[in-house]
C-alpha cells in the first residue's frame, strides 16, 4: 500500500480527505473549515504534534460545539431569537461531535485494556 512519507497515511485516506476538505470549502462550513487546520500540512517543517495536545484540542472543540448550542437553545427559549432550525443543526453538531469523542475514547479504552491483558 503506498503511503505518504512521514505520515504513514495510506495515499486513499489521503484522497479522501483532500475530497472532504473541497467539499467542505464549496458548501462554506465553518466547522469543517476549522478542522482542516487541525489536519498536519504535508510540505510543513513544523513540529509534530503531541498526542495529549490533539486530544486536547479535540476536547475544546467539542465544548465549544456543546456551549454555542446550548446559546442558541437559550436564546429560542428567552424569545431573543427565532431561529429554531439554526439552534437545532447546532445541537445536531454537538451531539453528533461528542458521540465521535466519545467513540475515540471507547476505542481507547479499549486498546489500552488489550496492552495491559498481554502477557510477558
Amino acid at each position: 500500500m503506498d503511503k505518504i512519507s512521514g505520515l504513514g497515511m495510506p495515499m486513499a485516506q489521503q484522497e479522501m480527505l483532500n475530497r472532504l476538505q473541497s467539499t467542505a470549502v464549496s458548501a462554506g462550513s465553518g466547522s469543517i473549515a476549522a478542522a482542516q487546520n487541525f489536519a498536519p500540512s504535508l510540505n510543513s517543517t513544523a513540529q509534530p504534534v503531541s498526542f495529549g495536545n490533539a486530544l486536547k484540542q479535540v476536547v475544546n472543540s467539542v465544548d465549544q460545539l456543546q456551549h454555542s448550542a446550548s446559546a442558541k437553545q437559550t436564546a429560542i427559549d428567552t424569545g431573543q431569537s427565532d431561529d429554531l432550525t439554526g439552534a437545532m443543526i447546532e445541537s445536531q453538531k454537538a451531539s453528533v461531535a461528542f458521540t465521535a469523542m466519545m467513540q475515540v475514547r471507547n476505542k481507547l479504552t479499549s486498546a489500552l485494556d488489550e496492552v495491559m491483558n498481554i502477557p510477558l
